[in-house]
């Protein structure tokens, strides 16, 4: 998932058994087609070998995306990225098995849906991060 830090809306996704470069570059190409042109992107991750990929990293500077990764060994730095996986799990996935990826990945969507146009956020003042996000 890539998720806009100040409106908390979640903006990429792929279920995946893999983190390869393809498969984040999607998400990542899922989540700067829904941006406006003129915003400028800071992308901040953790070190992962697809985060650092040739291909993930020319991808962000094309855009203009500044790119910024944790120090390492601080795992606080992510702390954003831990909560929001958190929170669409506990809320929407619970404790529930799928029988295949294409079936998560369609429940996965539609929970993020959910979460991004009927879930108030106390942070945002009570408001949607659709809402915060336009």
């Amino acid at each position: 998932m890539i998720t806009d830090a100040y409106s908390r809306k979640i903006v990429g996704i792929a279920v995946s058994n893999s983190l390869s470069t393809e498969v984040c570059s999607r998400v990542l190409a899922e989540a700067l087609h829904g941006r406006a042109r003129t915003e400028r992107l800071i992308h901040h991750s953790d070190w992962g070998l697809q985060y650092c990929s040739k291909e993930y990293v020319v991808m962000l500077e094309r855009n203009g995306n500044e790119i910024s990764m944790i120090e390492i060994g601080e795992p606080y730095e992510n702390a954003l990225a831990k909560r929001m996986n958190r929170t669409i799990k506990e809320e929407f996935l619970g404790d529930a098995r799928f029988m295949d990826q294409w079936v998560l990945g369609k429940v996965a969507r539609e929970s993020i849906a959910i979460y991004n146009k009927e879930r108030l956020h106390l942070k945002l003042g009570m408001r949607l991060p659709d809402q915060v996000h336009r």
